[in-house]
């Protein structure tokens, strides 16, 4: 019965959604608004065939990045009676955030110029992929907001951040969470928290670096690929599931071990190689600034994995598997807002305190605080995010990626005043995060539950949410 009411919630909100949506823009404003021409100051691009090349290869890898390579990361570190839910979780949001991206999620983050929020020029897809001339289309549709790719190209690239965000927040409440509950999460978080913050930082919104809207924060901040808005929201959003769930069953008394460090192993592996994709994709061409990305992002991880072991050899007398793989990922991380504006040495350094700081966080501060954050989402992404967000306030410089208007300086290290910028975003970003995700699990907790009964936990989340099993022995 509560699994119905859950569905009957479900397909509730799906539906409300949906007509909110439709009514809120009439069709001929939106027609309209697609179809409007550029500014006249502002020439059409033409296609750059070498740069949608990229750009196509990079969503394929930014995708590959969730499924397999999360969906083995994490599905290896939780028990053996729910690597199907994870692996589950990350293939359902594959599907789920892909359709909201269409309908109204791209729209919400990159239609138009205002402040807050994105108009509903591109809602359900409407002017994305051509426009129309004397009864002819005329494709592919380039805009000067994207540069010389199709909008449909940069509309699939930004789908996979959309896509891999919410799922980075299924480590923090692995192994305890509803279907149902995380489905509904994952569509109000998207559309709540990540489309807003995406249009503030990388649209024209108001931490956007140079936007008009952007005096609240000293003038704007700069994330190549998603410091602020992929893993600060993502780890932080993370650590407060991760509190109001509650721990997991025997947490702190029972033996948690990874059921599989191979798993874990191959998709940290896969993480890294697709992560080219997310970083270097995020020049939105195939140059300079893509090549200088690419080399920041393999030198951060590399720095990453070896500080990380290093601190477990320290410590602990023992490099760990999993604590090299850990510190690939916190290298990359860190590295991600910083990738297009730092050169290769700084790329190590920061790599380095990722691979430092990050270990520390889920170690140290995880176990003071005793919170339960499963796969340590908070500890690597949320801290590791934080830490790379004010680091390109230190190292950025205009001699990788010249952004600065005016000829003004960049980061710290070249004299710039940058860094009060790139905190202020931060600070922002944790904040929205909080409150958002709260009220959001308040409301849920409050309609149809967060968490599955115990003994469904005891059982496992393979077979009560899925009625499957990951391993069979015969």
């Amino acid at each position: 019965m509560r699994r119905l009411r859950s569905l009957s919630a479900l397909s509730a909100l799906a539906c409300a959604m949906a007509i909110w949506l439709t009514l809120s823009v009439p069709a001929a404003a939106a027609d309209e608004a697609a179809a409007a021409p550029p500014a006249p100051s502002a020439a059409v691009p033409t296609l750059d065939t070498g740069d949608n090349a990229w750009l196509l290869t990079s969503s394929a890898l930014v995708l590959f990045m969730t499924a397999p390579g999360l969906a083995l990361f994490y599905s290896g570190l939780v028990r053996k009676k729910n690597v199907l839910g994870v692996m589950m979780q990350c293939i359902f949001l594959e599907c789920l955030m892909t359709i909201i991206w269409a309908l109204w999620g791209y729209s919400l983050a990159f239609g138009g110029s205002e402040a807050y929020l994105g108009d509903m020029r591109f809602l359900f897809m409407n002017g994305v992929q051509a426009v129309w001339e004397d009864g002819k289309s005329v494709t592919p549709l380039c805009d000067p907001a994207v540069g010389n790719i199709p909008v449909l190209t940069h509309m699939l690239f930004q789908g996979m951040f959309f896509i891999i965000t919410p799922a980075l927040i299924c480590g923090a409440f692995a192994e305890r969470m509803k279907f149902s509950a995380m489905v509904l999460f994952s569509i109000l978080w998207g559309t709540l928290v990540y489309c807003p913050l995406c249009h503030w930082v990388w649209s024209s919104g108001i931490l956007a670096y140079g936007s008009e809207h952007a005096g609240i924060c000293a003038g704007g901040a700069l994330d190549f690929a998603g410091g602020t808005v992929v893993h600060i929201s993502s780890g932080v959003s993370a650590l407060v599931c991760a509190l109001l769930l509650g721990k997991r069953l025997g947490y702190g008394s029972e033996p948690m071990p990874p059921h599989n460090l191979t798993y874990t192993a191959m998709g940290a592996a896969m993480l890294w190689v697709g992560w080219f994709g997310f970083n270097a994709g995020s020049a939105l061409g195939a140059g300079a600034v893509a090549a200088s990305a690419f080399a920041a992002t393999h030198f951060a991880a590399a720095a990453g994995g070896l500080a990380w072991a290093t601190m477990e050899w320290i410590t602990r007398g023992k490099p760990s598997v999993l604590g090299t793989c850990s510190g690939v990922v916190a290298g990359l991380v860190c590295i991600t807002p910083a990738s297009g504006y730092v050169q290769p040495m700084p790329a190590i350094a920061m790599g380095v305190a990722a691979g430092v700081v990050c270990f520390l966080a889920c170690t140290k501060l995880k176990a003071a605080f005793r919170y339960d954050d499963s796969l340590d989402a908070f500890g690597v992404h949320g801290v590791g995010g934080t830490l790379g967000a004010i680091l390109t306030g230190v190292f950025a410089t205009r001699a990788v990626n010249d952004v600065s208007k005016e000829g003004k300086l960049l980061g710290l290290i070249e004299g710039g005043n940058l860094l009060t910028a790139q905190v202020i975003a931060a600070g922002i970003t944790w904040g929205v995060a909080i409150l958002a995700t709260f009220v959001i699990l308040k409301v849920l907790d409050a309609t149809i539950g967060l968490r599955v009964s115990r003994e469904a936990e005891i059982e496992g989340l393979d077979l009560s949410q899925h009625g499957e099993e990951g391993y069979i022995y015969i």
